[in-house]
């Protein structure tokens, strides 16, 4: 099957779809709800850090036993199951504004339990992409998958800051409820058949399952590498959300349009990104090009640090575009490593590993960030983030140094896996 010719298999287009809807409409709202605590609720940055510490909060207490369970269980209906769970959840926050009783309280309980829903979507997805499109072709499917999914986040905070603009921030949390209703009829439409889950009386003990998913990325010298260095870009990305809508909106004194247009702007590598990373791949080699695309872009993306109000303001559009750049090179490329050299009936318990190790870290790192921005001001914790990500590739070049390609590196198998 040639790149190309995955658009043409029907069960990648309902995915692609799906994911492309629910893409759109969670950049249109990951504009509206800061803006939402912002704007309307007047929060306070460790607030805000409140907010995003709880969207991620499940990822350090359900995280594990997520991917053992999602190895028993049939992925699709699972994801079916989350999507429909967080079109719910978001569905309150508005329906809570025309009543008058939103609150942020009311936005921590719902980041929370939407949180825990996406834990097992963002677990069971990486490991069905493998099943729908085959195991050799999950490079070129992740880069056709983040391209067009990368539109929506080019175009949607844009949209979502003017619509902010014309009909208030809480109404815009709609659009992503309606994004994930569509996103779960598109599953339910593929008719791609998954292999049976193990018999009740062939599985073994949750806790057993557990460890040996855990016990497999530990000992895997390139797995603990990339999981350090995501868990620093998170810890860092985390810190900086805690304070970034508060700086443009109070420090560099910007509309909901101007700050959603200056994001989308800044997202537009992710589509030029997620195109050329095959290409990438082929030029510079699919392993090296994991923590080179770090190590090139972090430097630049500390330059945001420094915009003022005016035309200074295209600093920050070039930190975000070097940042995203980098960061969605990264994504495809390691979870495209990952499902190629992992066998099938580990993938849900190490996805969910790294997600674990990977995520643990992000709500303490937006409390940091609110707390910092409440001692040492806004500018002085995106710095503080900056200096955070710049030193992320330093363990990813351990891990992988002196490999070029994926193809060098033997398939993981079990006690296999300690000289990966």
């Amino acid at each position: 099957m040639t790149d190309r010719s995955l658009f043409f298999h029907r069960d990648f287009r309902l995915l692609l779809f799906g994911q492309t809807t629910s893409q759109l409409g969670t950049q249109v709202s990951g504009v509206a709800i800061p803006l939402l605590a912002v704007l309307t609720l007047h929060a306070t940055p460790f607030e805000l850090g409140l907010v995003t510490a709880s969207s991620t909060l499940a990822f350090a207490l359900i995280g594990l036993p997520a991917g053992a369970w999602l190895d028993r269980w049939r992925r699709r209906r699972v994801l079916v199951a989350s999507d429909a769970a967080r079109a719910l959840l978001l569905a309150t926050i508005p329906l809570a504004a025309v009543l008058g009783v939103l609150s942020l309280a009311q936005l921590i309980v719902v980041a929370l339990l939407a949180g825990f829903a996406r834990v097992f979507f963002d677990v069971g997805y990486q490991s069905y992409i493998p099943t729908v499109i085959g195991r050799d072709r999950v490079l070129a499917g992740n880069s056709a998958m983040e391209t067009i999914r990368a539109s929506g986040q080019v175009v949607g905070p844009g949209i979502g800051g003017a619509l902010v603009s014309l009909v208030g921030a809480a109404a815009v949390v709609l659009v992503q409820s309606a994004t994930f209703a569509v996103s779960a009829a598109s599953l339910l439409a593929i008719r791609t058949r998954e292999p049976s889950a193990p018999a009740q009386q062939d599985r073994p003990r949750l806790r057993a399952q557990i460890a040996e998913g855990l016990a497999f990325v530990l000992r895997n010298p390139i797995l603990r590498g990339t999981a350090i260095a995501s868990a620093a870009g998170n810890f860092s990305f985390a810190m900086s959300s805690a304070v970034s809508f508060i700086f443009m909106s109070r420090t560099l004194e910007l509309s909901a349009t101007a700050i959603g247009l200056i994001i989308a702007a800044g997202s537009v590598t992710v589509m030029a990104g997620a195109a050329l990373t095959p290409r990438l791949a082929r030029l510079l080699g699919s392993a090296r090009i994991i923590w080179l695309s770090l190590a090139v872009t972090a430097p630049i993306s500390f330059i945001g640090l420094f915009a003022q109000p005016g035309w200074w303001v295209v600093l920050i559009v070039v930190g975000i575009a070097a940042g995203e750049l980098g960061q969605i090179v990264y994504a495809i490329a390691n979870v495209s490593l990952r499902q190629r050299l992992c066998p099938d009936r580990m993938l849900g318990r190490v996805n969910a590993t790294m997600r674990f190790l990977i995520m643990g870290l992000f709500p303490l790192g937006a409390l940091v960030g609110g707390a910092l921005g409440e001692l040492v001001g806004l500018r002085g914790t995106l710095g503080v983030a900056g200096a955070v990500l710049i030193l992320c590739p330093l363990p990813l070049f351990l891990a992988l140094r002196g490999r070029r390609d994926v193809e060098e590196l033997p398939e993981w198998h079990g006690d296999a896996a300690i000289n990966a």
